[in-house]
């Protein structure tokens, strides 16, 4: 392992099993190493069951490892796994709380576990900071769902941890309550904690992350630079709706695999090499006209489909 005191988190040849009921055994994680570097948000991409989770909870201690080395901040897990636990803060998918608390009274209570003497406590300020200081003192049980969301975020902040991990954050959630939770995100990057987050959505982490990891089937399929993968999904999708329908597509525009459905006529390229300018003047020249239109990026799935093609 790494001495890099530079490094939140670092895995060496992270690996676990489950054994199902039928005595099959799955592989979670294989041979999976990582390095999160301190002050970044760190961003872990793919669907589900592909042992996103499964990292998250060895990282806090839920779930026993099978083989490997993980560090946080320079401190060895198997080590001293009560300081590890206090280095990091955890927000999980699910709403876990006591619907009969409050948030003040939550606050408090997940605080005095941690050991996080009275006088230390910033219950107030940590509620004001995720917008729920009106509701301080209301049971959990009446919040939103989005108020619940980011009192899960404001528990894991009460004991001032370097690194913050964020285990699918805006599953489920609508768009404008996703935009606010990206923005308590941000807020948390700027104060200097390290964010690590599991997300499907590629929107998500092309919004928040500075580096990404994709994991397929419990392995890390790439990690880098986020502009470094971003420039690795190049096909684009435009779909023009047309004032008239069109039954032979001209042939300056063959190569552009074109569809044509009704009045819609489809048109793929890869933006690395041609941009959407080029494609209106093929249309002007066919004195195509067209009176809506809308362009598509690549999603996850064609990263998955593009990287394992070139690692096979």
């Amino acid at each position: 392992m790494s001495n890099d005191t530079n490094l939140a988190i670092e895995a060496k040849g992270l690996n676990k099993s489950y054994v199902h009921k039928y005595g099959k055994k799955v592989k979670a994680l294989i041979d999976f190493d990582i390095k999160i570097p301190k002050g970044v948000t760190y961003g872990l991409l793919g669907p589900n069951g592909a042992g996103k989770s499964t990292f998250i909870n060895i990282l806090g201690g839920l779930v026993i490892k099978n083989s490997g080395d993980v560090k946080v901040c320079g401190i060895n897990l198997d080590k001293n796994l009560k300081k590890c636990r206090k280095l990091i803060g955890i927000v999980p998918q699910e709403l876990n709380m006591d619907p009969f608390f409050t948030p003040l009274e939550l606050l408090e209570l997940q605080a005095g576990l941690y050991g996080v003497k009275k006088k230390e406590r910033k219950t107030l300020e940590i509620l004001k900071s995720v917008g729920l200081t009106e509701q301080k003192d209301s049971y959990a049980r009446n919040l939103s769902g989005g108020m619940k969301r980011r009192l899960l975020v404001a528990k894991a902040l009460v004991h001032d941890p370097e690194v913050v991990i964020l285990d699918e954050p805006t599953a489920g959630v609508d768009v404008e309550l996703r935009q606010k939770i990206w923005g308590h995100i941000k807020e948390l990057n700027k104060e200097g904690v390290t964010v690590c987050l599991t997300t499907h959505y590629l929107q998500e982490a092309e919004q928040l992350c500075d580096y990404i990891s994709i994991i397929n089937k419990g392995k890390i399929i790439i990690s880098d630079k986020k502009n470094n993968i971003l420039n690795l999904i190049s096909k684009k999708t435009v779909n023009f709706l047309l004032e008239e329908a069109i039954y032979n597509i001209p042939e300056n525009l063959q190569n552009f695999s074109p569809e044509i459905k009704d009045q819609t006529l489809s048109i793929s390229y890869d933006k690395n090499n041609t941009n959407l300018k080029d494609i209106l003047i093929l249309f002007e020249k066919n004195k195509i006209k067209f009176k809506e239109i809308n362009t598509f990026e690549s999603d996850l799935e064609d990263v998955f489909i593009e990287l394992t093609k070139e690692k096979n």
